[in-house]
């Protein structure tokens, strides 16, 4: 039995518990609130700030989101981020889960260091890699196109998707490659009919860090496109509402705020597929 003093030591963690989450919370979604309460206010609101500043003070306005979506061609933007996360996580996940099964399931000598070095591959910086990847890109004829993001964002999503599958893909008990192998099954059946409905979680994982890279990139973009027909959101947003000194603060939080609404939609699906994937794989016999 639980004395008094153990059931006020529960009370204390579950107090000092809620605590925690109330500070995590205020601290991860003070910046979000701040964008929106920004995008709503008058720019003399912007630009003299009085009062409380995460407080509208002046009135709400919805003069940013027209600028945004009549004024700049958000839409294009809109058009080409969509088409390039698409291609992107299709091209990531289709050398992802076959690399991953041979790493982690074909037998071969330097297989493990191989593995390792993918991995290793995924820290190297963004920074270090843009310069030699604009030559490569310039040799290919590739620059100022949507090719371009489709090529080079594979390097950043492909290693880390591949580390997660090669985990999830080396748990899996042996005895279901043996009695494949025993129904005659190649290594492609065993990967789709085997290990990928298995493995489910770690697709979900890796496709949405795949989908996160290609979407919310920005170094790359800001690198190797240079106009604004082929521009994406993280970057064209940024140079139609900053001309010379100007910079139309409302606005940027608004096209911020727009961008960020797919992702959250997409992470809100896949996450609960997640949890239900993992509690599905526990139960499984």
């Amino acid at each position: 039995m639980v004395g008094p003093r153990g059931h006020r030591g529960r009370r204390w963690a579950l107090a000092g518990s809620y605590a925690s989450l109330g500070l995590f919370a205020i601290v991860f979604l003070l910046p979000p609130y701040y964008m929106l309460v920004t995008s709503f206010k008058t720019p003399h609101e912007i630009q003299t700030m009085p009062g409380f500043p995460l407080v509208i003070n002046e009135g709400a306005t919805l003069e940013h989101y027209r600028r945004l979506f009549l004024e700049t061609p958000f839409f294009t933007f809109l058009r080409n981020t969509v088409v390039v996360t698409a291609l992107v996580v299709t091209l990531s996940m289709g050398i992802s889960l076959p690399a991953a099964y041979a790493l982690a399931r074909l037998r071969f000598v330097g297989s493990a260091g191989l593995a390792t070095g993918v991995f290793l591959t995924y820290l190297v910086p963004e920074t270090l890699l843009f310069i030699p990847l604009f030559k490569v890109l310039s040799a290919l004829g590739l620059l100022n196109s949507l090719g371009a993001l489709v090529l080079v964002f594979p390097t950043l999503s492909v290693p880390f998707c591949t580390w997660i599958l090669i985990g999830y893909f080396g748990s899996i008990p042996r005895e279901l490659d043996e009695a494949a192998y025993i129904d005659g099954a190649s290594h492609f059946q065993m990967l789709f009919r085997i290990f990928i409905p298995v493995a489910m979680p770690g697709i979900v994982a890796a496709t949405m860090f795949s989908f996160t890279v290609s979407w919310a990139g920005f170094l790359y973009p800001l690198a190797f496109i240079f106009s604004r027909d082929s521009a994406v959101l993280t970057t064209g947003v940024v140079g139609s509402l900053i001309t010379g000194d100007v910079i139309y603060w409302g606005g940027l939080m608004a096209g911020a705020l727009v961008a960020a609404l797919p992702p959250l939609v997409v992470y809100a699906f896949l996450m609960d597929y997640y949890v239900s994937g993992l509690t599905a794989g526990a139960t499984k016999g």
